[in-house]
């Protein structure tokens, strides 16, 4: 290689604008928004040559601001002309302008970055003002904030620095549970866009209702099997001694009143909205279910899940006999369903999100990357990562960074 190709090539350690003692100059424009603004400003301030080193801009109820952090101008006298420029472009279009002079870039982000999703219905100044002050207090910058979503709920998200994700997550969880908000703390890095698998619950997750006391309505005995059902639920009877002490009820009943249950089931508002958005972000989305088969293969073809696993009610002669075959899907079956459901899918433990309500749910919501209670028990709310305490199934998008334009947008195209 020649010495002119050798110097042609880049240097390994380039120059960066607004290198830490650079001398730089931060625009700030606010005011009523419309279309141009940044382009006018970028154009007043092209005639400087200064090169950009960062930007900010935001608009809230039709307001914007704009930062411009850029270097310092070459030459005698340029800054204040440049500072002159400026203000007089801002006059011209009703706008205000405020430049400040300083050296470097923004000050290095501290170790340990999170985000921080707030969920609230309605998301109070108090709350907020707590969540901000507990992050301060653990030693986080809020770096970051804006808004995911205004309806059903209201949901920002913290950009925060300076404080490991763990401890953070357990800093908030009883501030949040204190306020009556819902928080989740994720840890922030390329894993957060990367391929997920999203496993739920369907019992009272996906769906509304409790599959067995549909067909128990059917069999007259729904009163005695919800009893049984919300005694387990609460972590107060073993599930699986609980699952064959109330199929027993059902034993006679007609196997035509599957597909009369099938028809009953009710769908978590937001449970379409969220396996649609999920499938076309690339993830693979299932259910683990201590129902039935009967129910969630139907709602795995409806849904276009890539999963399906549950009990299966024994039918000999067209009649339920009051068992179930095979392995009883219980607590603990419901994690090993979930690692198996990962591997086939070739997605790290840790990048697979859960979703549940019961104390059966408990293992597989410990085991997930993020382990989601969704208007749970008060057990469960206490051991999850994080809790949704609102009845819309899709507000868990918020929590993994997708805002509702974003959804709603990819319903119009669609």
């Amino acid at each position: 290689m020649s010495a002119s190709q050798t110097s042609s090539q880049p240097s390994p350690h380039p120059t960066v604008p607004g290198g830490e003692d650079d001398p730089t100059l931060l625009v700030k424009i606010f005011g009523k928004d419309r279309p141009g603004i940044t382009a006018g400003l970028f154009d007043t301030l092209a005639a400087y040559g200064v090169d950009v080193v960062d930007i900010e801009q935001v608009v809230t109820r039709g307001r914007i601001t704009l930062c411009a952090l850029v270097t310092q101008p070459a030459g005698d006298g340029s800054e204040g002309s440049l500072r002159a420029t400026v203000h007089s472009w801002a006059e011209s279009v009703k706008l205000q302008a405020e430049i400040i002079s300083g050296r470097g870039d923004n000050r290095p982000r501290g170790v340990g970055r999170s985000h921080v999703t707030v969920l609230g219905h309605p998301l109070t100044a108090e709350s907020t003002a707590a969540i901000a002050a507990t992050i301060a207090r653990g030693g986080g910058n809020i770096d970051r904030i804006f808004r995911l979503a205004k309806y059903p709920v209201t949901a920002v998200e913290f950009e925060v620095s300076g404080t490991e994700t763990a401890a953070l997550r357990t800093a908030l969880a009883p501030e949040a549970a204190a306020l009556g908000v819902d928080v989740a703390v994720v840890a922030s890095g390329l894993q957060r866009r990367a391929q997920r698998l999203v496993v739920m619950d369907v019992d009272s997750t996906l769906i509304q209702d409790e599959v067995i006391e549909l067909f128990a309505a059917h069999a007259g005995c729904e009163e005695q099997v919800a009893q049984v059902t919300a005694a387990a639920m609460r972590g107060e009877l073993d599930f699986e001694q609980s699952l064959h002490a109330r199929v027993r009820l059902l034993e006679g009943l007609d196997e035509s009143v599957v597909e009369k249950v099938r028809g009953e089931v009710r769908l978590t508002p937001g449970a379409r909205t969220l396996v649609r958005t999920l499938k076309r972000l690339g993830y693979q989305v299932g259910v683990v279910s201590g129902g039935f088969t009967q129910v969630t293969d139907d709602l795995g073809e409806r849904l276009g899940l890539d999963f399906a696993a549950a009990n299966t009610l024994e039918v000999v002669d067209g009649k339920l006999t009051g068992r179930v075959t095979g392995e009883v899907v219980d607590r603990a079956g419901k994690a090993r369903l979930l690692r198996r459901f990962a591997a086939e899918a070739g997605v790290p433990l840790a990048q697979t999100v859960a979703i549940g309500d019961g104390a059966n749910d408990l293992d597989m919501l410990n085991a997930a990357g993020l382990g989601v209670a969704f208007n749970a028990k008060p057990l469960v709310r206490q051991a999850a990562h994080t809790a949704v305490n609102v009845p819309f199934l899709d507000t868990v998008l918020y929590l993994l960074g997708v805002t509702r334009e974003e959804v709603e947008a990819a319903d119009v195209q669609e």
